[in-house]
Formats: structure tokens, C-alpha cells, sequence
């Protein structure tokens, strides 16, 4: 018989190890001791199977091979051996541990076919809904070996979403069996061998900015470093206790109050339609909204454009704070090309639908976006969503920035939403809101005027922003 030593773990490591669910998240926080119970857990795994199959996935290969295969190698010199061109180590007694890494959907090809019992997404925010669920679903197998998928994980990243989903709120869909998925949540502080040998760790997190802090240090599932709309606060109130919040409960706008429509077209992707209204101080209110979205995020419902627009016309002759109402519709200019034939805004015109086109300049209308989410020294914003407007609110918060293009977002994620509001703003723009802000200034050795308060105390010059 194989023995293998392994270092003591911690006392959620050891839930880690321990646990039996199909579907088990682990981690949080930074150093909660993730890779670890990963590769420990396959070790363990792998020896005490049996021929099991397993896959360790990292979202970029030189992440895959400086946090687990050098590591392992080293640990199973003499248990196992490591095959480079297929990337798998095999244990002698046919156990197997295969590795890959997913940076694109196309990486997914490397999987066609093959089948797993216990799959290790590790760091699994980091990859987006369509992989993990692609990879996933190569868990399957028709022999008695435990069949899991384990999953490691940080607030934020492009699957935060749907971690925090099945794992923190718990918001299960059909087919998903809430029974099957367990969560381990490791903070820093959890993590005793690091806590021993790198006690000023947790001193290095306390200094981060405090969205990064709460999210590497706290665990904090609700904000996250590199959220797009950072803004936005989901916390729902009613009209008259409307500070400090966007999300309030719906009530019958006034008659008097301005009508919009904002539109993006989807077909394979969702489309998406809000309603608004603006009050007599400028501030606009999402009162509804219809998403052709599946069950699928991102996956659009293939409406034709005639259903869609004989679908938007009916709700604004029905419901009640649309019917007998003038109402401005703006939409993404795209809608206008007749390259193949009759362009989508001549079908919404025939059923009555009509839009002026929509100003798509991305930066400035983000801007215009931050503008309208940004609270005044009252905490009142200039932008409300009423809390029946689902896809706004689930869409929104999740939305990351670009890799690439700084000050945009990351255009592969679920978007549509975050377009059509776009639009909207840039047809109701917004100068920024000043607030003033106290800047340590940055002294000239030719300033004769410097330090003239005599005691060594640093001056500061207020900027309007």
C-alpha cells in the first residue's frame, strides 16, 4: 500500500477533503489555502481509486503549470509519471489527472469526447459561465467512482455571477438540485501555515483599496475589483425612502412624466427593451422591461423582428403606464442598415414602434451611464430601476472591464441591457456631478511660495471635478 504524507490541514481545508456533495465550492478570500486542497484532494483521490479519472482546469497554462503540475510532479516523483505532450499524470495503479486550461470557448475543443468523474475548477470565477458548464458537463461515466465537481473560487472575474448564484444566494434553477451543492467559505485568517509563515499577509490585504479588500480579504460576494458599474446598489427601497439605493418598488408613474423606450437588438444574443420615465428634476426611472433571454445567460429567445416589435406595440397599447402615452423610443443605430434587404427599424415602424437612432459612442456613454448612477451628497442618484426589472439588475453589477480597452467594458459578457441604457443616456446627457476633492499637491523646487504655513504642514489645492 501507497502512503502519502501531506502537511496538517486547516480546519476548512479538512471540510474540503471531507466533503461529499456533487457540486463543492471552496475559498472567498485570497489565501484561504485553494490550490492546495485541490491538488491534495486529487491526491487523495487518485489513491485511494483506482483507475479514477480526474481534470484539474486553470484558466491560463502557465497558471496551470506554476500552481499545480510542476508542484505535483515534484510531490509524485515516485507514485506517478507525468506525460507532457498529453498533459496527464498516471498513477500506478491507473488512476489518472489530467490538466488543461480554458482562456477561450475554442480551448474547450481539447475536451470533445472525453469523460471525467471528478472534475477541479480551480479559480473558477475566472472563467465564464458557457466554460465551466461546457467542461462540466464531461463529468460522467458509467463505473462506481464518486462523480464531483470541485470548484475554488474569489469574489469577482467573469463567472462571479454564477458562483454567486448556486453557491452564496442559492437561487436554484430547474434541473439544478440545491441538495447537491455545498460551500466552504476560507478567509485568509482560516489558513494557519500562512498566518505562521507570512503573518504580515493579512497586513498586505488590510492596504488594499477597499472594494479589493473586501473581496480578497472579507470574502465579500456583493462588490468586487474590476466591476464595471461599481455604483449601483441593489438594495431595495420604496419611492419615499429612496436614498442611498436604485433599486425601488414600483409605483404608477405620473401622467405628466416623460416616456421613453430604449432598444437593442438581439437574435442568437438576447434583445432588449426598457421602458422609462423622467420626473421634473431630471432623474429617470426604469419601469419596465421585456429580454428575450433563454434560461441560458446570453442565450437570445430568436425572435424574428416582427414578433419582437408586435410584442412591444401590444404591451404599450395594455399596460397601464404606457397605454394612451407619447412615448420617445432611441435605439442602437445598427437597426437602420438595409444591406440585406429591409432594415429591423422599417419592421418596428410598420407595427408602430418607432426610434431615433441612438448616439452608440461607447466611452462618453459610459460616462453618461456613471453620471446617472452616481449618488449626490443626499444619496439620491439620477437614475432608478424598479425592482420588477430583472435582467437590469442581474445583468448590470456583473459586468467587467475590458482587458484591452481601457475605460470600456468587456463586450464578450451580457451586455445588452447595459447598450440599450446607453443609448438612452447619451439622448439625455448629463454634465458630471462636481464634488470636490482635496489633492495633495506636488511642490516645484522653483515654487518660492511653498510651505508658507512656516510649520512643515503640506499644502493642498482643491480641484473641481
Amino acid at each position: 500500500m501507497i502512503k502519502l504524507a501531506i502537511s496538517e490541514p486547516s480546519e476548512k481545508q479538512k471540510m474540503f477533503l471531507r466533503a461529499r456533495a456533487k457540486h463543492v465550492g471552496y475559498g472567498g478570500a485570497r489565501g484561504g489555502g485553494k490550490s492546495w486542497a485541490v491538488r491534495t484532494k486529487a491526491k487523495l483521490l487518485a489513491l485511494n481509486y483506482p483507475g479514477i479519472r480526474m481534470l484539474i482546469v486553470r484558466r491560463t497554462y502557465p497558471e496551470l503549470i506554476n500552481n499545480h503540475v510542476r508542484i505535483l510532479k515534484s510531490e509524485l516523483k515516485s507514485i506517478a509519471k507525468y506525460n507532457d505532450k498529453d498533459k496527464i499524470l498516471i498513477f500506478g495503479n491507473g488512476s489518472t489527472i489530467n490538466f488543461t486550461y480554458c482562456a477561450k470557448d475554442k480551448d474547450l475543443d481539447r475536451l470533445q469526447g472525453l469523460e471525467f468523474d471528478v472534475i477541479f475548477l480551480d479559480e473558477a470565477t475566472q472563467l465564464s459561465e458557457y466554460q465551466m458548464q461546457s467542461i462540466t458537463a464531461c463529468m460522467r461515466g458509467v463505473n462506481a467512482f464518486p462523480k464531483r465537481i470541485y470548484y475554488t473560487c474569489n469574489p469577482g472575474g467573469q463567472g462571479h455571477g454564477y458562483i454567486k448564484r448556486i453557491f452564496i444566494d442559492r437561487k436554484f434553477r430547474e434541473g439544478e438540485n440545491p441538495e447537491e451543492y455545498e460551500f466552504i467559505q476560507a478567509l485568509v485568517t482560516d489558513n494557519t501555515a500562512l498566518m505562521a509563515s507570512q503573518p504580515d499577509y493579512i497586513r498586505q490585504l488590510d492596504a488594499l483599496p477597499p472594494k479589493l479588500r473586501a473581496a480578497w480579504r472579507d470574502g465579500a460576494w456583493d462588490v468586487f475589483q474590476g466591476q464595471f458599474f461599481e455604483e449601483f446598489v441593489d438594495n431595495p427601497k420604496s419611492y419615499e425612502e429612496r436614498v442611498g439605493t436604485h433599486v425601488i418598488a414600483p409605483f404608477t408613474p405620473p401622467k405628466r412624466w416623460k416616456r421613453f423606450r430604449s432598444f437593442d437588438w438581439g437574435f442568437a444574443k438576447p434583445f432588449s427593451v426598457g421602458w422609462w420615465v423622467m420626473d421634473e428634476d431630471g432623474i429617470l426611472y426604469r419601469i419596465l422591461e421585456l429580454y428575450g433571454c433563454t434560461d441560458t445567460p446570453n442565450e437570445g429567445v430568436r425572435w424574428m423582428p416582427d414578433k419582437v416589435f408586435e410584442e412591444i406595440h401590444r404591451i404599450e397599447q395594455e399596460h397601464p403606464y404606457l397605454k394612451g402615452q407619447r412615448i420617445e423610443g432611441v435605439a442602437d443605430p445598427a437597426i437602420w442598415d438595409a444591406s440585406t434587404g429591409k432594415s429591423i427599424a422599417d419592421t418596428a415602424a410598420e407595427h408602430k414602434v418607432y426610434f431615433t437612432p441612438g448616439d452608440h459612442t461607447r466611452i462618453p456613454g459610459w460616462m453618461q451611464v456613471h453620471y446617472r448612477l452616481a449618488f449626490d451628497e443626499h444619496g439620491i442618484p439620477m437614475m432608478y430601476v424598479f425592482s420588477t426589472c430583472k435582467a437590469f439588475i442581474r445583468t448590470m453589477p456583473l459586468l467587467v472591464y475590458s482587458d484591452t480597452r481601457p475605460e470600456d467594458l468587456d463586450t464578450s459578457m451580457e451586455d445588452h441591457v447595459a447598450d440599450e441604457v446607453r443609448y438612452l443616456c447619451m439622448s439625455n446627457p448629463l454634465p458630471p456631478r462636481e464634488t470636490e476633492k482635496h489633492i495633495r499637491r506636488q511642490y516645484d523646487p522653483l515654487d518660492l511660495d511653498k510651505d508658507d504655513f512656516g510649520d512643515g504642514r503640506d499644502k493642498y489645492t482643491f480641484y473641481r471635478l
